[in-house]
C-alpha cells in the first residue's frame, strides 16, 4: 500500500460502515423532500452538503420558489426544529436572539429578570430576506451563526446541535435594502441560486399544489445521527495534491497573485480568501460520504467550487460591462486549472 493510499482511507471500520449507511438515508431524505418539492435536485444536495460540513448558506432566488417550504420539509425530514426570521427595517437584534421581561417570582413576590429566547433557538433557521433589516440586526444573526451562541444579560447561551442557518435574498427589488458587506458574505459555506423551474415541473407543481393537501413529512434521521455525520466529515482524509488544487483555485480568484490568469487581473477587484480554501475541502469531503466514497477526489472539489466561490469575487465595472459575472470567473478557472491527481 502506497503512502497516497494510507492517506486516502477513512479511519475505522465503522467510519466506512457510516458512510454506507449514509447512501440510504441520503435516498429516502430526498424521496420525502421530493414529495414536496417538485425539482430542485440540486439546491437539495447543496443543502444536504452544507449542513453536513457544518456551514451555514445563502439562497437566491426571486419569491414563489418554494425557498421556504424546501427549508422546512428539509429540518421536518431531519427532526430538527424549524425557526423562521421574516427580516425588516424595523426589526431589532432581540427580535432574533431573545429578550429578558421582568416578572414576579411566585415564591418570594420578588421582581427577577428571565430570559425569553429568541426564534434564533432552533435547530435550522430560514432568515428570509436577510438583506432587508440594518446591519446592527444583520450582525446579531451573524455572531449567533459563528459561535453557535447567545450572549444576553452578560451570560452566554449555547444553540443547540446542529445549528444550520439558510439566509434568502431577493435579487430583484434591491431598493431599500441593505446588501450583506463582503465580510459577512465569507461566513457562509455556499451562495445558492434558485432558478426557475422547468415547464415539465412547473406543470406538476401547478397539479400537486392544487389538489388536496398532501400527507406529512415523515421523520429520516435525527439531530444526534447528523451531528455524528458531522464529525465524520472532519476525519476524512484528504490528499495533499487534493489540497493543493483547492488551494491553487482560491489563490487563482486574487487579482494581485501571481497564480492569477490574465482575464482575472482585468476582471476581479477582490478575490476569495482563506476560508474559500477550508470550505472547499470541507464541503468535498461531506460531497465525498455522500456519495458512498470514503475519499475527497478532485470532483468533489470541482462540484462544490461553484456555490463556495460565487459570493467571494468582487468583479469590476469592467467585467460588468462585458456581462462577466463572479460565476462567469469560476467556470473559466476550472475550464483553465487542471488538478495535480
Amino acid at each position: 500500500m502506497t503512502q497516497t493510499d494510507k492517506d486516502t482511507k477513512v479511519d475505522t471500520r465503522a467510519d466506512v460502515e457510516s458512510v454506507a449507511e449514509l447512501g440510504d438515508l441520503r435516498d429516502r431524505i430526498y424521496a420525502e423532500i421530493g414529495r414536496a418539492i417538485i425539482g430542485q435536485r440540486e439546491v437539495v444536495e447543496q443543502l444536504f452538503i452544507g449542513l453536513l460540513a457544518g456551514g451555514h448558506c445563502l439562497l437566491v432566488g426571486v419569491p414563489g420558489l418554494a425557498k421556504t417550504l424546501l427549508i422546512r420539509t428539509l429540518a421536518q425530514s431531519m427532526d430538527l426544529s424549524f425557526g423562521r426570521i421574516q427580516f425588516t427595517p424595523d426589526l431589532m437584534p432581540s427580535d432574533i436572539t431573545g429578550t429578558e421581561i421582568l416578572e414576579e417570582d411566585q415564591e418570594s413576590g420578588r421582581k427577577v429578570f428571565r430570559f425569553l429566547k429568541g426564534p434564533i433557538f432552533a435547530n435550522v433557521i430560514l432568515a428570509d430576506e436577510i438583506n432587508r433589516t440594518p446591519p446592527k440586526t444583520q450582525a446579531a444573526l451573524l455572531e449567533a451563526m459563528q459561535e453557535h451562541a447567545v450572549t444576553a444579560g452578560g451570560n452566554t447561551m449555547l444553540l443547540g446541535e446542529p445549528f444550520f442557518v439558510l439566509a434568502t435574498q431577493n435579487p430583484i427589488e434591491q431598493e431599500g435594502t441593505y446588501p450583506l458587506p463582503e465580510a459577512q458574505l465569507d461566513r457562509f459555506i455556499f451562495s445558492l441560486w434558485i432558478d426557475y423551474p422547468t415547464s415539465q415541473e412547473e406543470e406538476e407543481i401547478v397539479r400537486t399544489t392544487t389538489a388536496d393537501a398532501s400527507s406529512p413529512t415523515s421523520t429520516i434521521v435525527t439531530g444526534e445521527q447528523i451531528v455524528a455525520l458531522q464529525k465524520l466529515v472532519r476525519r476524512v482524509p484528504i490528499a495533499d495534491h487534493l489540497i493543493q488544487y483547492a488551494v491553487r483555485l482560491v489563490r487563482s480568484t486574487r487579482p494581485t497573485d501571481a497564480l492569477a490568469p490574465d482575464y482575472v487581473k482585468e476582471l476581479v477587484n477582490w478575490g476569495a480568501g482563506p476560508r474559500a480554501s477550508q470550505y472547499l475541502a470541507l464541503a468535498g469531503k461531506a460531497r465525498a460520504i455522500l456519495h458512498g466514497r470514503h475519499a475527497v477526489s478532485a470532483q468533489d472539489i470541482r462540484a462544490v467550487a461553484l456555490p463556495v466561490l460565487r459570493h467571494r469575487i468582487v468583479v469590476n465595472f469592467q467585467a460588468e460591462a462585458e456581462s462577466a459575472s463572479s460565476v462567469t470567473i469560476v467556470n473559466r478557472l476550472l475550464e483553465s486549472i487542471a488538478d495535480a491527481s
